[in-house]
């Protein structure tokens, strides 16, 4: 301590307000170090705050504990009505990395006469807490993206109608989770604009919105993720692009390149085609018996697709496949509102 008097009402007002910006810091610290053990199970993000919280206790002197004792806090209790309206964990990461940034800055500023080894742990810890906000609001919507993914069984992929948006919705409000979006023909304003759209839509019905190929366009429309073919952009890349925020798909039929997709931290994995498909005519189909060997440790979500509908649906559930990617049977139905229900019922059992 430096330059300090005890005894001096000044010196106490200071004090004070370094005891409750403590206090303030370390409860944001462990509000996000709760979520990130609990909401996230993210045991690098547990550690790293809980450092943090240790550093700050290290330093939260009694001289400052004391203060509390002299000066009477008037605003003592006050809220704020924003507070009520924190509804989702990532609100709550938010305010709470707002808080703590907030007090330290405080800190390191009240502390830089009296105690600069405080202030000079105050700064560095609030610059760590900028990125550690951005990493957590990453990773809890990796993770929701991630629970959506393994939660539900109907992947739906577009293709081209004049009626696109109105067959997407349709089958959204059957309750479609999972929308991939293939660029046909158009320029890349028209797929941009169009991208934007979907992205709306599937967000107005908490539903992934993934983009074919494209890693560009998933940026600028804010996609959810993207899916890669094997002779797209590697995933490595695509990863460094798109940050971890996003989920990232692969096409896979055999044992290497399984291997490397899951090598290369892939989301999930699209494996086929099962049957003949007019998407893809060049393609071979794979089989049935194939698959289940190609399948037998995968411990990602994987989705069958090609020449998939509900004619063939229970089939294959016989044999063990539970995820499943579909394209024509909703892409070209009359009602694929009523499809998509009648799909969604067969996977899950009801009659």
């Amino acid at each position: 301590m430096q330059n300090s008097d005890p005894t001096n009402v000044e010196d106490l007002r200071i004090y004070q307000i370094i005891d409750a910006n403590l206090d303030r810091a370390r409860e944001g610290l462990r509000v996000l170090e709760d979520w990130a053990r609990f909401g996230l199970e993210g045991n690098d993000f547990v550690t790293k705050i809980k450092d943090f919280r240790q550093i700050l206790g290290k330093n939260h002197l009694e001289i400052y504990k004391q203060s509390r004792n002299h000066v009477e806090d008037q605003s003592k209790g006050l809220t704020h009505q924003e507070q009520s309206k924190r509804k989702t964990p990532e609100q709550i990461i938010s305010s709470n990395s707002g808080r703590v940034q907030e007090a330290l800055r405080v800190i390191e500023e009240f502390s830089r006469l009296h105690n600069h080894a405080l202030s000079k742990i105050a700064s560095e810890i609030r610059y760590e807490v900028y990125t550690l906000e951005i990493d957590l609001l990453s990773f809890s919507k990796h993770k929701n993206a991630e629970k959506i993914l393994k939660g539900n069984d109907l992947y739906v992929i577009t293709d081209h109608k004049d009626n696109l948006l109105e067959i997407i919705e349709e089958i959204l409000i059957a309750g479609v989770k999972i929308i991939q979006h293939r660029f046909k023909t158009g320029t890349d304003k028209d797929h941009l604009q169009e991208a934007i759209k979907i992205k709306n839509l599937c967000k107005r019905y908490n539903s992934l919105f993934i983009i074919n190929d494209r890693v560009d366009i998933a940026l600028a429309s804010d996609a959810d993720g993207i899916h890669l073919g094997q002779d797209d952009l590697d995933l490595k890349t695509a990863r460094k692009l798109l940050g971890y925020s996003k989920i990232i798909g692969m096409s896979a039929n055999n044992e290497i390149d399984i291997s490397n997709a899951l090598k290369d931290g892939c989301d999930y994995i699209g494996i086929g085609p099962v049957f003949e498909t007019k998407t893809k005519k060049d393609k071979k189909p794979i089989g049935i018996e194939k698959i289940k060997t190609l399948t037998k440790n995968l411990n990602i979500p994987w989705f069958a697709i090609g020449g998939i509908g509900a004619n063939n649906i229970s089939y294959l559930k016989s044999n063990g496949f539970k995820k499943f990617a579909l394209i024509s049977q909703l892409m070209n139905s009359e009602d694929p509102k009523q499809d998509a229900i009648m799909i969604l019922k067969q996977l899950s059992n009801e009659n």
